[in-house]
């Protein structure tokens, strides 16, 4: 998976969550597809945008977790920041809670990305687990 836009930070302003990606990167294209997947290998989750043909990949990397576990415990799809513009992520939240629950005890994801994904969002796990 090539990796053209990754989130370089999160940030969070009175419940709204931001990611912020490079002010250097274009500016992503396409429409938000409100779907996320997986980069096992590279420790990061990913939203696709849709394209003409094929999609835009927004990774997530490992750092930016913290900022993605609070977007969950705020309910609210987070937006991307480029340079001054926001972007609406959404479908972010029921795309993230599905990967975060299906990843849970899964190794078919790697046992270090499992680990790390239960690790990181261990709070939220528990309050789905009770």
């Amino acid at each position: 998976m090539r990796i053209k836009n990754r989130v370089l930070k999160g940030q969070e302003n009175n419940n709204e969550i931001l990611f912020v990606l490079d002010a250097e990167a274009d500016r992503p294209t396409g429409t938000p597809a409100k779907k996320m997947i997986t980069d096992s290998e590279e420790h990061a989750f990913v939203y696709l945008m849709d394209e003409v043909e094929g999609y835009t990949y927004i990774h997530f990397p490992k750092d930016t977790w913290p900022y993605m576990e609070r977007a969950l415990k705020t309910g609210n799809d987070p937006h991307l920041l480029w340079n001054d513009e926001k972007i609406p992520l959404p479908g972010f939240i029921e795309e993230l809670t599905m990967l975060v629950y299906n990843i849970e005890g899964n190794d078919n994801y790697g046992e270090a990305f499992t680990t790390a994904v239960e690790q990181e969002f261990e709070a939220f796990l528990q309050n789905i687990n009770q």
